[in-house]
């Protein structure tokens, strides 16, 4: 409706995937070639998570078409298969023939067959598995089973998961573990901050074909991230509808009004990037964390009191000396005869319950003095994140940067955005992506194995 008013070819903020309009800024082209790569190279079980409208389905699709000629592409995007119907599924996709009501050991050992001569033959075949959060646990297990295929050490069968934040917590279940296990590489696709919002609008509307000068306002930019935080589905949701605004009231710039009008008429899930409800499993390790806690500060504060007592001996027995002497009001009572030398405060709780963990706070206090001080257009090295509850794996890999050089350089920050508590391990501080990029290769070969990437600071403000 409103494309002859802008001089448009096409639409450009359709919510269905289009690959022509793939924005590769705020680290999507970065995850692209990273897919690529591991891939290619037989890397193993690959996970790409990420809110609902984040983009996994526009990544899927471009990494579908950049995938070299000598693979073949299963793509599977019913998450309700059983743990034979996979094996179905794929034995359909590559043209097996299997005579009716097959056993599943019989689709299994045709699978191999098939698999074994397409790797002779230089092809390799590659499963993407979309909505992998809302597979049963069955078929998750089949999976794992499909990763084992294998001739002369390499992998027969690349497996790709897409799925939603839920797939991290499905696997983090202790009997998830042997799956997580397998997976090799995991990929996150974060929200847009703002800079990225206002270059992602710029990419779309001008890949459309417009020409002019820009439609969306900085006012309108700054309503548009509020609403959509971050995500692309509801960006391209409010900015066509924005762009419908401003073809009604005959403008060709999109501002407050025409950005509060496509708020007002869209109605967006509240349960997005909401506090997921916690697991059994992780209600129970809590509670057991916090029987723990309460227990070590009983035992500490019994010590102190212990502690205390054994400092006033002399008065203790001055007292019992001369009781005779004192009239019964005037004797102190035994909490009054015997005060704390340092009794506990809010400060000396935390110091107590951080002692566990000394470079984990030192990393994290350094971090947060280096946002504070560092220009959002800097860069930094994202070595690895992980949920808030791994103080333990956290301090572990902090003790072993500790042995190599430019220790001082590594700074831990913590974030919610996604809804979860997570920590962040990063390195480093940079003018551009590029120089970041360089000096991952000269990282020391303990903070490489989890396979970092350039991010710019302002991510993390």
């Amino acid at each position: 409706m409103y494309l002859e008013h802008f001089g448009l070819n096409e639409a450009p903020f359709r919510i269905t995937p289009h690959t022509d309009f793939f924005f590769s800024g705020a680290n999507r082209g970065a995850t692209l070639e990273a897919l690529l790569y591991t891939i290619t190279h037989d890397e193993g079980i690959v996970k790409v998570s990420g809110e609902v409208g984040s983009g996994k389905t526009m990544l899927c699709r471009v990494l579908m078409e950049r995938l070299p000629d000598n693979i073949t592409l299963i793509y599977l995007a019913n998450p309700s298969l059983s743990r034979e119907d996979i094996l179905y599924a794929i034995a359909d996709e590559l043209n097996l023939t299997l005579p009716d009501n097959a056993r599943t050991s019989l689709v299994l050992r045709t699978l191999q067959e098939h698999l074994i001569k397409s790797f002779s033959e230089g092809r390799q075949v590659v499963v993407l598995i979309d909505e992998a959060h809302a597979m049963p646990a069955e078929t998750l297990e089949e999976i794992r089973l499909l990763s084992n295929l294998e001739a002369n050490r390499h992998k027969l069968l690349q497996l790709v998961l897409f799925g939603q934040p839920e797939l991290n917590d499905v696997l983090a279940r202790p009997d998830m573990r042997q799956l997580k296990e397998r997976i090799t590489h995991n990929f996150g696709l974060e929200p847009l901050v703002r800079n990225d919002i206002a270059s992602y609008l710029e990419f779309r509307i001008r890949a459309a074909g417009y020409r002019g000068p820009s439609v969306f306002t900085p006012a309108a930019i700054k309503i548009i991230t509020q609403t959509s935080r971050g995500l692309t589905r509801r960006i391209n949701i409010l900015a066509d509808k924005a762009l419908l605004s401003a073809y009604v009231t005959g403008s060709h710039q999109v501002g407050t009004k025409e950005a509060r009008a496509a708020v007002r008429d869209s109605e967006f899930s509240q349960a997005t990037y909401a506090n997921k409800k916690i697991p059994p499993y992780l209600m129970r390790t809590l509670a057991l964390a916090a029987a723990g806690l309460v227990l070590i500060g009983t035992i500490w504060l019994v010590a102190k009191l212990q502690l205390a007592h054994e400092e006033t001996p002399e008065i203790t027995q001055r007292v019992e000396s001369t009781r005779p002497e004192i009239k019964p009001a005037s004797v102190p009572s035994a909490t009054s005869s015997a005060p704390m030398a340092h009794p506990p405060t809010a400060d000396h709780a935390e110091n107590f319950a951080q002692s566990a963990y000394p470079l984990t706070q030192s990393r994290l206090k350094a971090g947060e003095n280096w946002l504070k001080k560092v220009s959002d257009d800097r860069w930094f090295i994202q070595i690895w994140t992980t949920d808030a509850t791994q103080k333990s794996e956290i301090e572990r890999l902090l003790k072993d940067a500790a042995r190599q050089n430019g220790f001082d350089n590594i700074h831990l920050y913590f974030s919610s955005l996604s809804g979860k508590p997570r920590y962040g391990i990063i390195y480093g501080d940079y003018p551009t992506r590029a120089a970041a990029a360089d000096a991952i290769t000269e990282l020391p070969t303990m903070l490489k194995k989890n396979k970092p990437y350039p991010r710019q600071a302002i991510r993390l403000k």
